[in-house]
């Protein structure tokens, strides 16, 4: 680990921040950049036989009392939601029990834990009884996920002072690294038990468990947003009122959810994280991978990912910060500070001194009172003005405005704009818009019909409409429909690429069944599906969905993304959106853009929209799965970035596939790489 720097570095470092408040206060809740878990009196060891016969047959006994209570696929979300409080035992019994070879005294607590609270729950539903849901106090809670239907859980804190008549305040709370083993669920499930007083707060705490090693990114950021759903059907949450905060990792989630969706929080509060990728992986820890010499269509990528990109955004939403003073990763709200600095924005930091990677529960405590006098205003959501910036369509809307088209994804877009809104007439000023060519105003939120946008020099008289939607060609900007067939064409919010958004909604995996036309590819195609279940299942706490492609469903074209393993002759949903994807593929060549290579020695991987679905809002994506690796994963979560863009071809070299060191990193075999452009080509 990195030596403490000085006081007199630090000192100098807290002057370039935007606003200081110096607390003193006494450091006592430690949390390490990288959290150990607890230590246990005994050395760890493996399960004897006996022991783990003991789990085993408890763990059948679980699994088939749960599923003669699962609910009917159509049942309504409250069923799902009490089935899934239970189910997330087995799971986590499930994943403890496959993947760590070794085990505390309390690692074996915990199972057995696991096992009684799973048990005690699947009686209480046979008798209609939930009697969790009426707890205060600390409470384990779990919500199906519709990324791969796994159960996923998430803790609650209930005050005292909770009223289900009243709407309540939501923190959701994100928690810090560690390492990414099989006992983690029920590392996680041992911090919501017991019988620990109701605390004295006017806010309910969320903790969602967020797949944990991988800073909230991809299927991780979509469970904190289900996650938070799950709590507004089970609490009464007001949702003027959410709070988004963290600690070490969890800050750093905080940082890039929060700046990303910056109108679904009323206030930020990140506690020390880091904001990029490039300068934290420069910190010398010995772990640590340096992001540096890297190609362009990885750095582009970055864009997506990296929370300084979007500072800007921080006028939208409070950011209360707070950092200690002689922390290891000081430089990384510093790097926050001038970027706030650069978008006219002052960054509110709360400084611990004389203190490290840790929670002083004085700072803290002052970081909650300035959050709490933002939440009292709670979220305006038709602000009168509104400057957003993003790089992607992935992260497209804020209040009232929508952005639908990019001249070009990973440049910066940004729009300001001023509204006028009075009870007769509502009109727009866009003062500044910068790659943008597409986007929709929510005139339904408006106290008058809006009537009129100006775009620079460009006055625009609108039609009523609920939805206003505004595209600029050769002529300028101009009102289309809403069915405008425009809007079905091109890079769209939530068909924008890369290859690894695909995993961060519902996704199918096909398998083909057909006579291939190259056996090395099929045979490469084979084993990176394999290779991506395991890991998949190993790091992402899921069990990948995966079809041979006869009984591929029309319930399956609507509602997942496609991803195919194979080439046209071995699965029939390649042959068939050939037509429809922008490459070439024949038994001898494969081609993409001004790029053609051997189809016998090599392979394409790309992301595309579904030709299939019908509303065409799904990804088609060829023979890949996340482009980062399980030593990507093991290493350290900044690291899960795409190593591939919307396209690459690949050396279908079946070696490099089967290696469990493997980096798409540093892999000779990607041979071209690169994205589409806005209209997928």
């Amino acid at each position: 680990m990195m030596q403490n720097t000085t006081s007199r570095k630090n000192r100098r470092r807290t002057s370039r921040l935007g606003i200081i408040v110096l607390v003193t206060g006494m450091a006592s809740l430690a949390l390490p950049l990288f959290i150990k878990p607890a230590s246990a009196a005994n050395e760890p060891s493996p399960l004897s036989d006996n022991e783990r016969n003991t789990f085993e047959n408890a763990y059948r006994e679980l699994a088939a009392s749960l599923e003669n209570l699962r609910p009917r696929p159509d049942a309504e979300s409250a069923a799902w939601d009490v089935w899934a409080d239970a189910d997330f035992c087995r799971r986590a019994v499930r994943w403890g029990l496959d993947y760590d070879p070794q085990y505390t005294e309390a690692d074996r607590q915990a199972i057995r834990r696991g096992l009684e609270l799973g048990k005690e729950r699947v009686q209480l539903l046979a008798e209609g009884k939930t009697p969790w849901q009426e707890r205060k106090g600390k409470v384990i809670r779990g919500f199906r996920s519709n990324v791969d239907d796994s159960v996923q859980p998430y803790g609650l804190v209930i005050p005292a002072s909770y009223d289900p008549a009243k709407p309540a305040r939501l923190h959701v709370v994100l928690h810090g690294s560690t390492r990414p083993i099989g006992m983690i669920e029920l590392r996680f499930m041992q911090r919501f038990v017991g019988d620990d007083p109701a605390p004295d707060v006017n806010y309910i705490e969320l903790h969602p468990f967020g797949r944990i090693e991988n800073c909230y990114r991809w299927a991780g950021e979509t469970d904190v947003f289900e996650a938070i759903e799950a709590a507004c059907r089970n609490c009464n949450i007001d949702r003027r009122r959410i709070v988004l905060r963290g600690m070490s990792m969890g800050a750093s989630g905080t940082w890039h959810l929060g700046l990303k969706h910056p109108h679904k929080f009323v206030a930020l509060g990140p506690y020390c994280g880091y904001v990029d990728t490039r300068m934290f992986s420069k910190f010398p820890y010995s772990h640590f991978v340096v992001v540096d010499d890297i190609p362009d269509y990885q750095s582009r990528a970055l864009h997506m990912l990296d929370a300084i990109d979007y500072a800007a955004n921080a006028g939208v939403v409070p950011s209360i910060a707070a950092m200690g003073e002689k922390d290891e990763v000081f430089e990384c709200h510093v790097l926050m500070s001038e970027m706030m600095a650069r978008e006219g924005l002052k960054l509110t930091n709360i400084i611990s001194p004389g203190t490290g990677h840790v929670i002083d529960p004085v700072v803290q405590a002052e970081q909650l009172r300035l959050i709490e006098e933002h939440v009292d205003r709670g979220i305006d959501p038709v602000p009168p003005t509104i400057r957003f910036v993003t790089w992607t369509l992935k992260y497209n809307d804020c209040h009232w405005l929508e952005l639908l088209r990019l001249q070009r994804h990973y440049d910066r877009a940004e729009i300001d704009a001023a509204l006028t809104n009075d009870a007769d007439r509502a009109a727009v000023d866009i003062k500044t818009i910068k790659n943008i060519d597409r986007l929709a105003i929510d005139a339904s939120r408006f106290a008058g019909p809006l009537t009129q946008v100006r775009i620079g020099e460009q006055t625009i008289e609108i039609k009523p409409a609920g939805k206003v939607i505004l595209t600029r060609d050769e002529n300028g900007w101009r009102q289309i429909s809403n069915d405008d067939p425009l809007l079905k064409h091109g890079k769209r919010p939530g068909v924008q690429g890369p290859i690894d958004d695909a995993f961060a909604t519902r996704f199918l995996c096909v398998r083909g069944t057909g006579t291939p036309w190259s056996p090395q590819t099929q045979a490469w195609s084979e084993a990176r599906l394999k290779r991506f279940a395991e890991t998949y299942r190993q790091f992402y706490r899921g069990d990948v969905l995966i079809k041979d492609d006869a009984d591929v469903t029309e319930d399956d074209l609507a509602a997942c993304n496609l991803i195919l393993f194979g080439d046209p002759g071995s699965n029939s949903w390649i042959a068939k959106s050939l037509s429809d994807l922008p490459l070439k593929w024949t038994k001898e060549t494969i081609q993409i853009g001004s790029h053609s290579v051997s189809a016998k020695e090599h392979i394409p991987l790309l992301i595309a929209p579904s030709p299939f679905a019908p509303d065409g809002d799904r990804y088609v994506v060829l023979n890949s799965g996340h482009t980062f690796e399980e030593a990507e994963i093991r290493a350290v979560n900044y690291l899960m970035y795409p190593r591939l863009a919307d396209w690459a071809i690949m050396k279908s070299d079946i070696e490099f596939v089967e290696r469990k060191d493997a980096h798409i990193f540093y892999d000779p075999g990607v041979v071209y790489c690169g994205y589409f452009d806005e209209d997928w080509k």
